[in-house]
């Protein structure tokens, strides 16, 4: 007869393993909740400026009647601590063919002094507007 061996073999995970995957899937449910709502503000404020800038163009509104219309559709969108100031610059100011860029960072804290810093830019102009 063989003899068995002291050691079984070992089935399955170990804790060590399952504490390692609890910690994965936290950090990663962490990110998440850190970056996905920055990402789709973005989005929404995009979308936002690109209509507003369409709409002054289409009615020949000077850059700072544009300011005053994102400031008043950013305060209808509950985005009060947003302005128009702190989000973009123009890049052409000529009456009916405004254009800006938007540069903005949001930042979320991941775990105590670690933060996540979502930075947002680009260009909107007619062609982006349409």
């Amino acid at each position: 007869m063989q003899q068995l061996s002291g050691l079984a073999t070992q089935r399955g995970a170990s804790v060590t393993s399952i504490v390692f995957i609890i910690m994965v899937l936290g950090i990663a449910a962490k990110l998440t909740v850190a970056i996905v709502p920055a990402q789709i503000g973005d989005y929404q404020l995009t979308k936002t400026l690109s209509a507003q800038l369409l709409e002054s163009n289409n009615n020949n509104e000077t850059a700072k009647q544009f300011v005053e219309r994102v400031n008043r559709q950013l305060s209808i969108n509950a985005d009060y601590n947003t302005t128009a100031e702190e989000v973009f610059t123009f890049t052409d100011k000529k009456t009916g063919q405004l254009a800006i860029y938007k540069q903005y960072a949001i930042t979320n804290n991941f775990f105590s002094n670690i933060d996540i810093v979502n930075r947002f830019e680009g260009d909107i102009d007619m062609a982006a507007a349409e």
